[in-house]
């Protein structure tokens, strides 16, 4: 646990995620979702504000809802209904955000987290669905903007928050609660979970109490965190920063402030609203949802296996250590990737080893679903595989094959057979060659004799560079052994 809890002080965060659903149209119109498109060419007059016009709920958004809510056991309210919730800032087109506030969709679950070997629950509060809001694009920092244009194609795209209950201690255990969480959406299917793009983003609330206390301490809300790292490092000053106040005797004031993650620290953007300040009431235009119980069931008969099940089955089926596990469910195509090289070579432990340390030194280190593109496909690299376990090529043979299929999109037996790299099992030619690296190297032969074993190490060495690494490794170190003992 991090140092920063072991004070006087308790330390208590709730985290609020807001996840961009991947819908094709926005929460109440037709207009597309796609990131990155000219501004303000994915608007229509409903997500512009325009006065007169009418939202429709997406249907799909509504599915997507009730998916990530039965991920996290929530409870699904069989009704709930939109609120406005009113607050002016230039992005927002309407000067309200239709959202769900008394009646959300889903209440009442929870989400495991793994922090230093131990695991436990974190209680989820709520899960609702609303519109986002448009984009302010500053002409320079936002200290010293002249001007800030606003692009409205992100309004009106569907935006699932859920609000997790105040029981995380420590910011290790935030950061450890957003990759849970990030993890079982993209699972699911219903959000990208790109932060660096917007299409997740993460707000904290952070307070402290005298250690054994029950009541909450004055709570500080942090925006503006759009990594895992952000989150820790935005935590971890905050928390340092109201320990040090509360020591000086000063009060902490309710209030809504920034990370800098370029000064590494938090500085205030304005007093923390309460729920009266949003002056919510029921969207008229929009009749309640009555959510039917046959529908939930078909959502939950169709979810996937999520992170955790499918990490301890892996350990389970496979007899993989807890670390492999976890690196290969870290997203559901490598997992499903992993799984098709295993039928192909049912080596659960070789498979995972090569994944771990050659195919993926090949796959940008921040594109989870860059293995869907992978260079060289499960069956390619379980006939490598194949090839080291049949002695037609040598381990470090194999590895320069599998760079070579990494750059042609060949597989190894067509490389192996191209280049001659098949491994030299002939026990005549390589006894022949042992005895000339015995005569080059009478030193290591002495060496040897007088018990240095790894001199024994350097001659299997000079055979291999002699047969340019073709030479089979087992028939070398019998030989070599064999001929050692004569001398």
């Amino acid at each position: 646990m991090s140092t920063l809890t072991k004070t006087g002080w308790d330390v208590v965060i709730g985290l609020e995620v807001h996840a961009q659903l991947l819908t094709r149209s926005k929460m109440f119109c037709g207009c597309p979702t796609a990131f990155g498109a000219r501004p303000n060419s994915q608007t229509c007059p409903v997500c512009q504000g325009m006065p007169g016009v009418l939202p429709v709920v997406n249907r799909r958004a509504i599915e997507f809802g009730i998916k990530t809510a039965l991920a996290f056991t929530c409870r699904i309210n069989p009704a709930c209904r939109f609120a406005r919730k009113h607050y002016y800032y230039p992005d927002m087109p309407k000067n309200f955000q239709i959202s769900q506030y008394e009646e959300p969709l889903a209440e009442d679950g929870a989400l495991e987290i793994d922090v230093d070997g131990a695991s436990r629950a974190i209680g989820i509060q709520r899960l609702h669905l609303e519109e986002d809001v448009g984009k302010l694009l500053h002409e320079g920092t936002l200290e010293t903007a002249q001007a800030s244009l606003v692009d409205y194609n992100r309004s009106g795209v569907p935006l699932m928050e859920t609000v997790s209950r105040p029981d995380l201690r420590s910011p290790e255990e935030a950061a450890a609660y957003l990759r849970a969480f990030r993890a079982v959406l993209v699972y699911l299917g219903v959000c990208d979970g790109n932060m660096e793009e917007g299409s997740l983003r993460c707000d904290a609330n952070v307070s402290l109490r005298p250690r054994g206390a029950t009541e909450l301490g004055t709570k500080v809300e942090i925006k503006n965190m759009n990594s895992f790292r952000n989150v820790k490092l935005a935590l971890e000053f905050e928390v340092k920063r109201q320990r040090q106040a509360l020591a000086a005797g000063e009060r902490i004031v309710q209030e809504t402030r920034l990370w800098d993650a370029d000064r590494g620290y938090t500085r205030a953007m304005r007093s923390k609203e309460y729920a009266h300040d949003y002056r919510y009431f029921p969207e008229p235009d929009l009749v309640p949802l009555e959510i039917e119980r046959a529908w939930v069931d078909a959502i939950r008969a169709a979810l996937p296996e999520l992170p955790r099940q499918r990490r301890e089955r892996f350990v389970r089926q496979y007899g993989l250590p807890p670390y492999d596990a976890g690196v290969l469910t870290q997203s559901r195509a490598l997992a499903e990737y992993y799984e098709a090289a295993v039928r192909e070579f049912r080596q659960p432990k070789i498979v995972s080893n090569w994944i771990m340390s050659e195919l993926l030194r090949e796959l940008p280190g921040d594109d989870e679903r860059a293995i869907e593109r992978a260079p060289v496909p499960p069956a390619n690299l379980a006939g490598l595989l194949r090839l080291i376990e049949d002695g037609t090529i040598s381990g470090k043979i194999a590895k320069d094959v599998f760079q070579k299929m990494v750059g042609s999109g060949e597989d190894a037996r067509t490389i192996v057979a191209r280049e001659g790299l098949t491994q030299v099992a002939d026990e005549g030619a390589l006894a022949a060659v042992i005895d000339q690296v015995l005569a080059q190297n009478p030193k290591a032969v002495e060496d040897y004799k007088g018990g240095k074993t790894a001199a024994k190490g350097a001659l299997v060495g000079q055979v291999m560079k002699a047969t340019r690494g073709k030479a089979n490794p087992a028939i070398v170190n019998r030989l070599l052994e064999e001929k050692l003992s004569k001398i």
